[in-house]
Parts: C-alpha cells; structure tokens; sequence
C-alpha cells in the first residue's frame, strides 16, 4: 500500500490526507502542532463559490473571471477554472463533514460581498470560518486514524526533502524531543506549510509559517514562483504582539475607510472608485492608503449593535480585547499589513513541482491567485489543492515500484552541521538575525518598491546568508530556529531578486521607478538556485500550465 509523507497539517495537509483516505490511501501527517493551532484557524472571512440562490446574477463563468482579472491575468486558467467549477461542490462537501455555515432567513448558506468580487458569493461561518472547518477535518480524520488510513506525527519540524536526481523519496524531519533527526520514505510527499509570515515579523498571519519549507526546497532544486507578489491586507489592527486582522467582512458589511481633513471625514476610496469603493481588491486599497499619507479610519457603528453582534462578533470582540474599542460606537485605526504571499513553489495543475513526488498545496504553492489573491479564495484553494494531489497520487500506480536509493551519507552529514551549529561562539545570537532581517524584508518589500532599495536589501541578505552557519547557536529557542535560518535567509533572497527581475507594477507589486503595467511582463516568474547561484525567467512557455 501507498505511505504518502504530508508536510503541514492545516486545512491544506488535512483536506489531502481525508481525500487519500477516502480512496484507501495511507498518510503520514506531520506537523510541530496540532492541527487546532495552526494558521487556518485564524482565516475568519469566509469562502467562495457561485451557489447562485442568493445572488442570482452570479456564476461560475463570474467566480473564474473576477480570479483571473484580480490576478491581472498572470494565474493559468486551467487551474482557476478548475479551482472555480468545483467550488460549489467544495461547499457540500463541508457540509456534509459538519462545517456550520452561517444561514440567511430561508435557511441557505448565506453570502457576503468581497473585494474584487463581481457578486455576493463568500460563504461564511459569522467570524470563525476557518475555526469551523478545522474543526469539521479534524473530526473527520480521527475517524480515518481510528480506521488506521491516517498516522499523525506532533512535535516535528521539516528539516529536507529526500531528494535524489529530480526525484523526491521522502523527508528528513527534525525530533524536537529528542534532538534528532529521523528520515520518512514515502511513495510522495506534500508540502503544506503556509505562506512565509515569520520573514517579515508582525503580520497577520502565524510566525509558525515562516518560508524555511520553501527555502530548503529550493535550494534541492525545487523552482519557486511569483515571489513578488505579496499581499498587503489594507484593514489591521496594531498591537504589541502583532497585526490583529479587521477581517474583509466588515467593508462587506458596509464598512467605510475614511481620513480626516481640518475636522470632516474623507471617505477617499468612495471618492476615488464610487460607491463599492471600500471594496475595490485588496492591493488597490492599500496602496489608495498608503498614498493619502494619513492616519485611516474603518467605521462600522452606523450598522448598529444588532448586525455588529451578529454578523461581526470576532472584530467587534478583538478590538475591545486589544485596543478597547467599541466598534459599535467608535470607528477602528487601520493600516495595511502583510498578509497572504501569492508566490510559493511553483506547481503545476496537478500541484507537482519540478521535482518528480515532491506536491504543494495551500499557501505555499502558487498556482491560483496571480498577482492578486480575492479574499474568500485561499480557503478554497487549500481544499481543492489538497483533494487534486490526492487525486494526482492515487492515479500514479507506477510509482509503487520505485525504490528509495540509500540517503545514509546524506543524513549523516546533515546531523553532522545540526551538532557543529550548536558550537558556535559567534556573538550574533541566531534570533538577533532573524529580528533583523525580519524589520529589513518589511521595509525592502513594502506597498512601494524601487530599484535602489531592492539591490540594498540584496547585498544585505548576501552578507547574512555568507555567515549564517557561523551565527551562535541560541539554546533559549527551539533547535529548529536555529537550523531553519540558511533556508529562510536564502528565501528572502530569492524573494527581493524576483521582486526587481519584475520591472513594472502590476498586482501587489509595485515600483515606483516602474509604475506602468508592461505586457512583456504578463507571464508568471520562476526562481531557481544552483549551487548560490539565482535565476529568474518568465514562464512563457506555460510550464506549470500543463
């Protein structure tokens, strides 16, 4: 019987490893915690598909378009489609596993308006989808452990892929406990570790997502894809630990931006785009911010207790929590923040990398969302991801055969640099680097870029990866922070070279050296690394669009 190896166990890794149940196939879900704490939990806006009760102009032709326009046309449509036309059926399938979505008067799934969107088509659990179906996937696969089709394995970390001339065997995973590490052949492994939030520090997101998965791939050879492309949620909220999100559900509401100016609001996004302005996709409305140079404003009072309670009680409850705000009476300080990365590793429409075996799905694959991920679209993605790499490996019968050639040296060695990194004397401790790059990455790669910064931030980068395995080992944090810092430094590398190779702005990217749309342009990126060695290309050819 098939051992597949999943790398990731939030609604991503759980959706594949249900799916490869469901057709009686063995999984290894892995991760450092349960599947509760991981950053699924915290998407609280909703989901989308074209149910077409509620808004009966909708469709699945809109749901394909508003992606593909929202993604300034550089997503494979292929996919999208894909993504798209099983969206409804995604939908029930949540159901039937338990997901409480939140119903209107006639007792169907109710929808909300999203940026970017052409319709109301955001299915939503009030604001806690997320929670909600985590907690329908987790119940579902205690009932495949039960059966014996589903292993899990807590309290571990990736360390490498198991990789041998294009091909992926299995993984060499990291034993906290133990402070060992212990390799898992498997007939295929997927990655679904999420986006790449800790190289940035405060973001929306959880730091237990921080790119090392991707930056260790890459540098095994794995191609990486629109890096670039970052997404800046326009509404967040400040505080000391990090940037609490204003889910997009509050402007779906009828939530309005606005500054002030000698004493009036300015409702500048009305002003700018009419009166669906507030909800223009999500780049738009942050740069629209970040150039009024003004402190903003979200006001949602006027809606009155009755629909804030009902409709908005995570925001209402996190903004009294944090901030003491009552949102009933009180408009909310907003600024745009770093939230969704659109670039990962680059897959192709069955989520195979370049590596034969080696699947991504969630975050940290790019595939779908271009240059612009819609709200209401990642939850999707992480489902339909999952079930079409389960799909993928089922049908891969020839596989089975394939015998893993032998990695001793290689796991030697790599014990080898674990033991010889926990020696070093040098006076930087390992989480000063990361705090640093951390800060850097936010102001190398923010709304706004240019050349000048960029190539700064590239030297910079260049001289930490140049003494990164002589930074002191810090035995206050995990081992795992420790040997994760190549990996993660060599990922925001590669992030700032795809950010200048792109010379115009379109999406998320924007350079003010650079601030036209060029259509030479109009073709997904692709990064690879050769022995320190960067190359970026255009994907004219449609290789991941096979």
């Amino acid at each position: 019987m098939k051992t597949i190896l999943i790398i990731g166990s939030g609604i991503a890794g759980m959706s594949a490893a249900i799916s490869l149940a469901e057709q009686g196939i063995h999984s290894v879900l892995v991760s450092p915690f349960p599947s509760e704490r991981s950053q699924s939990v915290m998407a609280a806006g909703g989901i989308n598909a074209a149910l077409d009760h509620l808004d009966e102009g909708d469709s699945v032709e809109s749901h394909i378009q508003d992606t593909l326009k929202g993604g300034c046309y550089i997503a494979g449509q292929t996919a999208v489609e894909g993504l798209c036309r099983t969206a409804p059926d995604t939908i029930r399938w949540l159901e039937s596993l338990g997901t409480v979505f939140t119903l209107n008067k006639n007792g169907k799934i109710d929808q909300r308006a999203f940026g970017g969107q052409s319709h109301k088509r955001t299915c939503y659990a009030g604001s806690s989808t997320g929670k909600q179906i985590v907690s329908a996937l987790v119940m579902e696969c205690r009932r495949f452990e039960a059966k014996g089709l589903i292993e899990r394995k807590t309290w571990y970390d990736f360390h490498s892929g198991l990789i041998r001339d294009g091909r992926c065997y299995g993984a060499l995973l990291y034993n906290e406990a133990f402070r060992t590490l212990e390799p898992i052949y498997a007939d295929a492994v997927i990655m679904a570790t999420g986006g790449q939030n800790a190289l940035f520090g405060k973001t929306t997101g959880s730091t237990q997502c921080d790119g090392y998965a991707a930056g260790r791939l890459f540098m095994q050879g794995a191609e990486l894809k629109n890096l670039e492309f970052i997404q800046y949620h326009p509404t967040t909220l400040e505080t000391s630990q990090k940037r609490m999100l204003i889910s997009e559900a509050a402007r779906g509401e009828g939530g309005r931006l606005y500054y002030l100016e000698n004493g009036k609001r300015v409702y500048f996004m009305e002003d700018l785009y009419g009166p669906k302005g507030n909800l223009m996709p999500r780049d738009v409305v942050s740069r629209a911010m970040y150039e009024t140079g003004k402190d903003i404003f979200l006001d949602v009072s006027f809606l009155g207790k009755d629909v804030i309670d009902s409709r908005l009680p995570e925001v209402r409850d996190l903004c009294k929590k944090y901030r003491g705000i009552d949102i009933t009476k009180e408009s909310i300080p907003v600024s745009p923040s770093v939230h969704f990365f659109m670039g990962g590793l680059a897959v192709d429409n069955q989520h195979e990398t370049n590596i034969r075996n080696l699947f991504a799905i969630g975050e940290c694959a790019s595939i779908y969302h271009g240059a612009n991920r819609l709200g209401g679209n990642s939850l999707l993605a992480a489902i339909h991801g999952g079930k079409t790499a389960a799909s993928c490996i089922a049908n891969r019968s020839e596989e089975t055969a394939a015998e893993a050639p032998d990695f001793t040296d290689f796991i030697q060695a790599e014990n080898q640099k674990l033991s010889d990194s926990m020696q070093s004397q040098s006076q930087f401790p390992v989480m000063y680097i990361r705090d640093l790059v951390a800060e850097n990455m936010w102001d190398l790669l923010g709304i706004v870029r240019d050349e000048e910064t960029l190539d700064r931030g590239i030297d910079e980068l260049t001289y930490y990866i140049s003494i990164a395995e002589k930074i002191h080992y810090d035995s206050s944090v995990l081992a795992y922070f420790n040997y994760s810092l190549v990996g993660i430094l060599t990922l925001a590398k590669a992030t700032l070279i795809s950010a200048k190779e792109r010379r115009e702005s379109r999406g998320a990217h924007y350079r003010s050296d650079h601030p036209q749309t060029d259509e030479a342009f109009q073709y997904a990126s692709v990064i690879r690394y050769d022995e320190g060695a960067y190359t970026v290309r255009l994907d004219k050819e449609g290789r991941y669009e096979r």
